[in-house]
């Protein structure tokens, strides 16, 4: 429990988080990561040299220093920054290593300024924070389906388009985990946990890929865009992945994870209509409602608006039009980008229904325009996920 002068304090510091939160954030990672090398294995190098990671964890640290008399305020934040950790296997032990760095952080960017008072308000708001996501992940790590990190075999591959493989993974025997008793939940996400030797990478690379299918027919399915540029080591866990992991290979995944799911409530009713919006790959966890909906109420009004640059990279094109062939609730709209205009205002008002539930999933380009769209229209049933920190998004 923070005493009141405590909270006073970290209040007072909102504005010089307002203005130095992603230079302390940056500082943090690279101290820590120097340091502590093998965090390396954990932390996303792609996210670290965009600068996304810092300015999702210095929005976090405004976030909760603004609501530091209530910290229940953060529930949301909380739930979904928890995901991500139970997904990527962060455990208790390591979060006194992030408050020493963050602190040491604070004193560097401040200088004069972090006063002891400063830091020791900021110690043991840290300690309570900490805690707050340490008890709601060791619940999800009670709820995962499976612990830590488990083998799976890929069973099939297969393009969905151009520059995108589905993977199918069965559990290998001997696991504990037994394919008929994975429930599979349309929207959330597994992890994968390779180490590629590409690109010259010397650490264990983890990435989080939506479920792309409600099926589990033969195993898990997951789609992985291949990226073309390897910039900061973009590219090299899809790259290893489409060349390098064929059809018997082995991989590690940790359990399901990820809040992105449809409203239960809505499901089985047919008057407010279901809109899923997509780009590229954002596609896959789209694919996975979309097959749920369908399955559970298909009289329901469907609208399938998707963005790509070319038909051959559209995603799923061939099981799309068999569901447009099949069901009259299903509109299908895709716009291909190198022929037409990018979706806009004007699209999303004659296509998107006042009284639409909404679910967003892409690149951050396209996503800050989408949800910036949809904001301006009064939609306020938006829900989406981001290939990406979602916190770089928030506004705190």
């Amino acid at each position: 429990m923070l005493s009141e002068q405590d909270r006073n304090i970290i209040k007072a510091t909102v504005p010089v988080l307002e203005q130095h939160g992603a230079t302390i954030t940056s500082l943090f990672y690279k101290n820590m990561l120097n340091e502590h090398e093998e965090l390396r294995n954990v932390f996303n190098r792609i996210n670290q040299a965009r600068g996304a990671q810092p300015a999702a964890l210095a929005t976090t640290v405004l976030a909760a220093a603004k609501h530091i008399d209530d910290l229940s305020v953060l529930a949301p934040y909380v739930n979904l920054i928890g995901h991500k950790h139970r997904a990527l296997q962060i455990k208790p032990e390591q979060y006194p290593i992030v408050g020493h760095y963050l602190l040491q952080a604070i004193k560097q960017v401040l200088g004069d300024a972090a006063t002891p008072e400063i830091l020791s308000a900021w110690q043991k708001a840290y300690g309570v924070i900490a805690d707050v996501f340490i008890d709601y992940e060791a619940q999800l790590y009670k709820e995962a389906l499976w612990e830590g990190w488990q083998p799976f075999k890929v069973v099939s591959r297969e393009h969905v388009a151009a520059d995108i493989i589905e993977f199918t993974v069965a559990p290998q025997p001997g696991s504990g985990v037994e394919l008929s008793k994975i429930p599979i939940v349309a929207g959330q996400y597994i992890t994968v946990n390779v180490h590629p030797t590409t690109q010259g990478n010397k650490y264990d690379a983890l990435r989080h890929y939506s479920i792309c299918s409600e099926s589990k027919d033969q195993g898990i399915k997951f789609a992985v865009k291949l990226e073309n540029s390897y910039e900061h080591a973009d590219g090299l866990v899809s790259e290893y992945l489409h060349h390098h992991v064929t059809v018997g290979d082995q991989i590690l995944l940790s359990a399901p994870a990820g809040d992105f799911t449809l409203d239960e409530s809505l499901i089985k009713q047919e008057k407010t209509p279901l809109v899923l919006m997509s780009s590229g790959v954002g596609a896959t966890p789209l694919m996975a409602m979309l097959e749920r909906q369908i399955k559970e109420n298909p009289k329901r009004p469907i609208i399938w608006i998707q963005s790509s640059h070319e038909e051959s990279r559209q995603a799923f094109k061939q099981k799309l039009e068999a569901i447009s062939e099949k069901y009259d609730s299903f509109q299908k709209l895709v716009v291909h980008t190198s022929v037409q205009p990018r979706i806009g205002l004007p699209f999303l008002q004659k296509h998107v229904p006042s009284d639409a539930d909404i679910y967003v999933c892409g690149s951050l380009p396209f996503m800050t325009s989408m949800l910036g769209y949809l904001d301006s229209l009064h939609h306020r049933n938006v829900h989406y996920e981001l290939f990406g920190p979602k916190m770089v998004t928030v506004k705190a």
